[in-house]
């Protein structure tokens, strides 16, 4: 990989436009004549910084994919970095799904776009990218990367939030366990979320109706779907039967890659394995920007 050394150079500059009032900051890296263009949205208590691995550049989703030819942008999900305290005003799923469209839009004002925008989420940042996804004021992205995300929670992480929902007043030292788990697959200067971590907005905590919304939203994808969960994940159900599982629901999707990613845990793009990560899912954006067609073991694959 010596060769790509050099392009993980690539400038990254942190911009800040305003959505009707509220600022809305993001990352962005940018290159010229870009294949496509990544939005990438980070999962709960961290930034945009996540998909820019501090002090380790070869780790960086930002970089990795501009030596590729991307453009990325890594947006500040509604009510995290220049946002947050604006809360009052990003309240319900349709105001922040707003406010992102909004901000991605502004945010690329006169930037060259390529064939077109994917969608890549990280845990809680699923959630938006769904609904932006499903949205039909906003244009219909090239395919959606969803990591770190599930249906059903994995035994450990349901028993922290049961410690957790006891005594409110504890933090909550086993669930950062199942986040950051296990230590040795993370840079140790970033591992339970130093240099990227963030106070969450209150929403994040109140998901009533989510999984109601989830089987909808995923019904409703009309694109090529790619699904990474972590060989170590153990927030949600991972392995075979937790990718089998979420890729039941994407009924309408014309394809649905799924990828166990070895050696990682939980938060797959500062772990030491995120190049790795990086390679393959953008290795799938690339063939969603050739419009490149299922292979029949692809489950969704439709005809026409």
């Amino acid at each position: 990989m010596t060769s790509l050394e050099p392009e993980l150079t690539t400038a990254v500059r942190r911009q800040v436009v305003e959505v009707r009032g509220v600022p809305a900051s993001a990352l962005v890296a940018e290159v010229p004549r870009p294949q496509a263009v990544i939005v990438a949205l980070h999962g709960g208590a961290t930034t945009s910084a996540y998909f820019d691995h501090p002090g380790h550049p070869r780790l960086s989703l930002l970089r990795t994919a501009a030596a590729a030819g991307f453009t990325v942008l890594a947006l500040d999900r509604p009510g995290y970095g220049s946002s947050a305290g604006h809360e009052d005003r990003l309240r319900t799923p349709g105001q922040r799904t707003d406010f992102a469209h909004e901000a991605v839009d502004a945010l690329l004002k006169d930037r060259e776009r390529g064939v077109g925008v994917f969608l890549w989420a990280h845990s809680a940042g699923s959630e938006l990218a769904l609904r932006m996804a499903d949205d039909p004021r906003g244009a219909e992205p090239l395919g959606v990367e969803l990591a770190g995300m599930g249906r059903v929670h994995h035994p450990r992480a349901v028993q922290a939030m049961d410690e957790w929902r006891r005594d409110p007043t504890r933090t909550r030292p086993s669930l950062r366990r199942a986040l950051w788990y296990p230590p040795q697959a993370y840079p140790p200067d970033v591992h339970g979320g130093q240099r990227i971590g963030s106070a969450s907005p209150a929403y994040e905590g109140h998901r009533e109706g989510w999984q109601q919304d989830l089987a909808r939203l995923a019904a409703g994808v009309a694109v090529p779907v790619h699904i990474t969960l972590a060989e170590h994940e153990q927030v949600w159900v991972n392995g075979p039967e937790g990718l089998a599982d979420l890729a039941s629901m994407f009924t309408g999707a014309p394809r649905v890659v799924l990828h166990e990613q070895a050696g990682a845990g939980h938060n797959t793009s500062v772990g030491r394995t995120a190049l790795a990560y990086h390679l393959r899912v953008l290795a799938f954006v690339e063939e969603c920007a050739l419009g490149v067609r299922a292979l029949p073991t692809e489950r969704g694959r439709r005809d026409g």
